[in-house]
């Protein structure tokens, strides 16, 4: 089972010691819900929920709580302000019973070292995922969305189910793009 920290109780570093990632805390709720609403815009278009406090009050629920792990990255030399966000939350099949992680979120800062945050964040969130025994994981992309598909590849993970869409004529941007 997961720990409330979600990533046992020390903080990960690189080598270089550039970067640390840690547990998510309160404190790094309002730059948090700043990442939810990029990767709600990435995911969902003109149709994502924009709003920082419904983001940040769906995040606050999971900070400390049994199952979840969430992590963000910060700079060694300012651990109070976080460049990245990882959370990904611990689900049971209901026919095997098996555990299994349910990615969620990962959001880095547009900054020069996005790349190697967001690596650094997949390989921690991995690392407690495999510290909870999961059998497996799962996670969602946008299909648009090329940078964090080719970061789920670099780690492993493929392609096992495709969501497919049809607006009905009921929606107007729908009816806006066959006018």
């Amino acid at each position: 089972m997961i720990g409330q920290s979600g990533a046992g109780s020390a903080a990960r570093s690189t080598g270089a010691e550039r970067y640390v990632i840690r547990a998510a805390q309160e404190s790094d709720l309002d730059a948090i819900a700043g990442f939810e609403v990029d990767i709600a815009t990435v995911s969902f278009g003109d149709e994502a929920i924009t709003d920082p406090a419904f983001h940040r009050r769906r995040v606050a629920g999971a900070l400390g709580k049994q199952g979840e792990i969430t992590l963000v990255a910060v700079a060694a030399a300012d651990p109070d302000a976080p460049l990245g966000w990882a959370w990904m939350s611990g689900r049971t099949n209901s026919l095997t019973g098996a555990r299994y992680g349910n990615f969620r979120s990962l959001a880095v800062a547009d900054i020069p070292s996005r790349g190697e945050i967001g690596e650094l964040l997949m390989a921690a969130i991995l690392g407690a995922a495999d510290e909870a025994g999961f059998s497996h994981l799962t996670g969602k992309v946008n299909a648009a969305n090329l940078p964090m598909r080719a970061l789920y590849r670099a780690f492993g993970f493929t392609a096992t189910h495709l969501t497919m869409e049809k607006h009905t004529g009921t929606d107007t941007a729908d009816q806006d793009r066959t006018s």
